[in-house]
């Protein structure tokens, strides 16, 4: 065999030779592992499994947004602590031999490793940030206190992650109300700011611009008007006073003794003949300037004959009174006395009011910069507040509502359950292992000892053995009296080489 390729039907030819080896390490392996599966200590494995899910029907988005797999790999780091594991192990009563004679750590490290902690892998990579779940098993030589262990760690891990959602809520419910309140006081001195600004500039503040504008222009309306109504007051003094002087000359005539009225009369109908040319003619024509020219004639006449009543008045006449024509031209001078007053005055008011808002239509861009960087940083710090306020708002509701442990992200789907047959050691794991081991270490012994035997049973091991021909082949001679031994199978080469019978 060392010298020589191994076929087929040297395999066949060794399991032949060996095969009651084989048989016996096989069946020593089995019944080894059997035994072994039988005598080692046993261990229970109790197994839970958690969902990992967000609550269908929820109000306001969560505050705990983080990713899960650092969420669990926290929880499990905290909840395999030493100072949660050792309550365990004393209300269980757990390892009531190693307790006393070993260190606390290594005890708790026994029940750390009894615990295992798998994460089921997502599905679709579209979830690869949140896990869809995972799993508890523990392994202990007890099936009461596996499941127990499990339901306790489990329970653990759901009050953790309650207590981490609320805990976070709280803190973040606090953070925002400090931050609102700085943003509160950072508010109100904006906002002092801004109103002393407005108190400072009322009047010529951005949105007043078109207000000023608009009154501006009435303004100016309502100046030209007074300023007409002053002119037009103007005119009817000067032609009240006018016929009011004719009405003294006649009155001041008669009262001396003449007649005034065929002064009157003239004047009369001359200026009638002169509204009547001019209705019809300019200025320019010769009949209107000659009417004037009369008038003008005339009024000096009675202006002569006043002077001389005036000179020389009657005492008679001057114990009169003024007849009532003459009282009423007085009063209506007086009024138009007292609407030149008030029209004037109107005219002051109302330029003292234009060069104001004059003033602050000149001045309104300069302050509208300045309010607008004011308004601005009011803006953005009343942003700030409203987005805080906002959050504030959605983290006091969520944790309302994480308090109402509807929140729960964990979900335990299988209960720990109850281990009915051991996990180790497994009897059929055991028996075929320990078959498998035998049946191993027969063909490795059946192997060896085929090296060590150096027995030539064909005409290839004397060729590959002797490096020379094979010439002729001794027949098998079946002792005397004896049974004829079974032919060796040989090559075909042999079988034609092989002598014949006598």
């Amino acid at each position: 065999m060392v010298h020589q390729e191994i076929g087929a039907k040297d395999v066949v030819a060794i399991l032949k030779r060996r095969y009651w080896l084989i048989i016996l390490l096989a069946a020593f392996g089995g019944v080894a592992g059997f035994v072994a599966a039988r005598v080692l200590p046993k261990k229970y494995s109790s197994k839970t499994l958690v969902l990992v899910q967000q609550p269908e029907v929820q109000p306001v988005t969560p505050i705990a947004t983080d990713n899960v797999n650092q969420r669990l790999a926290t929880m499990q780091q905290q909840i395999l602590s030493n100072a949660r594991l050792e309550p365990v192990i004393h209300d269980l009563n757990l390892y009531p031999k190693d307790i006393n004679r070993l260190p606390r750590e290594e005890v708790v490290q026994h029940l750390r490793e009894a615990i295992t902690i798998t994460a089921i892998a997502p599905m679709t990579e579209t979830r690869a940030q949140n896990l869809p779940g995972f799993t508890i098993s523990v392994v202990f030589d007890n099936p009461q206190l596996a499941q127990k262990i499990c339901s306790l760690i489990t329970s653990m891990f759901i009050e953790e992650d309650i207590k981490e959602s609320q805990g976070l809520a709280v803190d973040t419910t606090k953070f925002l109300n400090d931050q609102l309140d700085q943003k509160k006081a950072e508010l109100d001195e904006q906002d002092a700011k801004l109103a002393a600004f407005q108190r400072r500039y009322v009047g010529s503040l951005p949105e007043d611009s078109q207000s000023n504008l608009a009154f501006l222009n009435g303004q100016t309306t309502q100046l030209e008007a007074a300023t007409q109504a002053v002119n037009r007051a103007q005119q009817d003094k000067s032609f009240a006073e006018s016929i009011l002087a004719q009405q003294l000359s006649a009155w001041q005539a008669t009262q001396a003794g003449q007649n005034p009225e065929t002064l009157d009369d003239q004047m009369t109908a001359l200026q009638s003949q002169l509204v009547t040319l001019q209705s019809k003619y300019t200025d320019d024509h010769p009949d209107v300037i000659k009417m004037k020219n009369d008038i003008a004639v005339l009024k000096q006449k009675m202006a002569e004959s006043e002077q001389k009543r005036s000179a020389a008045p009657d005492k008679a006449s001057l114990a009169k009174g003024e007849p009532t024509q003459i009282l009423q031209l007085r009063a209506q001078i007086h009024q138009y006395d007292q609407v030149i007053k008030e029209r004037t005055s109107q005219q002051e008011q109302i330029k003292k009011q234009i060069e104001i808002y004059q003033a602050r239509v000149a001045a309104s861009p300069g302050i509208e910069q300045e309010y607008k960087l004011l308004t601005r940083g009011h803006q953005t710090v009343l942003d700030s507040y409203n987005e805080l306020l906002k959050k504030r708002d959605a983290s006091a509701m969520s944790q309302q509502f994480d308090q109402s442990k509807q929140n729960d992200r964990f979900h335990v789907l299988d209960p720990a359950n109850y281990p009915n047959a051991p996990s180790f050691p497994k009897l059929p794991i055991f028996a075929g292992g320990g078959f498998g081991a035998g049946l191993a270490l027969a063909f490795g012994v059946a192997f060896l000892l085929e090296m060590q035997d150096t027995s030539m049973r064909s005409e290839r091991d004397v060729e590959v053995i002797l490096h020379l021909p094979v010439l002729a082949m001794i027949p098998v001679i079946a002792p005397k009296g004896g049974k004829r031994r079974a032919k060796p199978n040989l090559p075909a080469a042999y079988k034609a080489k092989e002598p014949a019978k006598a």
